[in-house]
């Protein structure tokens, strides 16, 4: 039997243009989208660690509607790239934190939570965040949905999930569509003790909330405390994700020390200590403004 693949596609692809209806501070590092309303009928939740590619309109709407339908796929981003700077969007991937379907009384909603990086107020934060710190409601966006990078079909039942700051939208989703009967262990590093945003787990599965030192490389203390994990019996399906170093060592641990199938390791780097996604240069300039 052929084991399952890592990706999961997903329903539909394509540009869905939606608003955000509204923003909340959940802690120091932590800020909350909602969006909804415009084409918001046109996505399909699959649940997990669904994951999309967000376009901010950093240039004002133009950009959006000048956006190529697959900005996504090769040749699309190729025209991404030709839209001028100053007008093209910012894109970024996040994780839908959670998706509330339409009821009698408002339409489906999907929840982003975005990591604060610096201040907007100083001038010190990136593109991304500095939009979710200031965006009003009635902000038009478009997304792109990737599908799952955690794949149930390589099991539900027992997981290790192992994350940094940025990969906590992506645990929690998963811990939310796991069968309440699994087992297995949760590890999430943060940067404060009030960046650790509970969220619902079934009950066999632990979870362990690690507070990184400001000078500590992110990642660090997560994968100490992976190495020293007790883990739950094989097989299980591990799911790490975070600064890119993290989930390169924690798959070399599980499956070097601890003899894990590397094909039931599913691992990402968001991100990479020192190399920022670059900052369009007309939001490098109103950076420089207000520094």
């Amino acid at each position: 039997m052929a084991l399952a693949s890592r990706l999961v596609k997903p329903e539909t692809s394509g540009l869905v243009h939606l608003t955000v209806l509204r923003r909340e501070r959940l802690s120091p590092h932590w800020m909350r989208i909602t969006l909804g309303g415009g084409e918001i009928d046109r996505f399909r939740p699959m649940g997990y660690d669904q994951w999309f590619r967000l376009f901010l309109p950093l240039g004002g709407d133009e950009g959006l509607d000048r956006l190529p339908a697959k900005a996504n796929k090769m040749f699309g981003y190729l025209r991404y790239l030709r839209i001028p700077d100053g007008v093209r969007p910012v894109m970024r991937n996040y994780t839908v934190r959670a998706y509330r379907s339409a009821t009698a009384e408002r339409g489906a909603e999907i929840d982003v939570d975005f990591v604060l990086h610096g201040s907007a107020e100083e001038g010190t934060a990136g593109p991304a965040s500095r939009w979710a710190e200031t965006c009003e409601a009635g902000e038009s966006v478009v997304i792109i949905d990737e599908g799952l990078a955690f794949n149930p079909e390589r099991g539900t039942d027992r997981v290790v999930l192992v994350a940094d700051e940025t990969g906590l939208p992506a645990i929690a989703g998963v811990c939310a569509s796991l069968p309440e009967t699994a087992t297995g262990v949760v590890i999430v590093e943060v940067p404060s003790a009030e960046d650790a945003l509970e969220f619902p787990h079934p009950a066999g599965v632990s979870v362990q909330w690690i507070v990184r030192e400001h000078d500590v490389k992110p990642g660090t203390p997560a994968l100490a405390a992976l190495q020293t994990a007790t883990l739950p019996d094989a097989p299980f399906h591990a799911y790490i994700v975070g600064e890119q170093a993290l989930p390169t060592e924690a798959r070399r641990h599980l499956v070097g020390e601890r003899g894990v199938s590397k094909d039931l390791v599913s691992f990402c780097g968001y991100w990479r200590v020192g190399a920022a996604s670059p900052t369009p240069k007309s939001q490098l300039a109103t950076a420089e403004a207000h520094a």
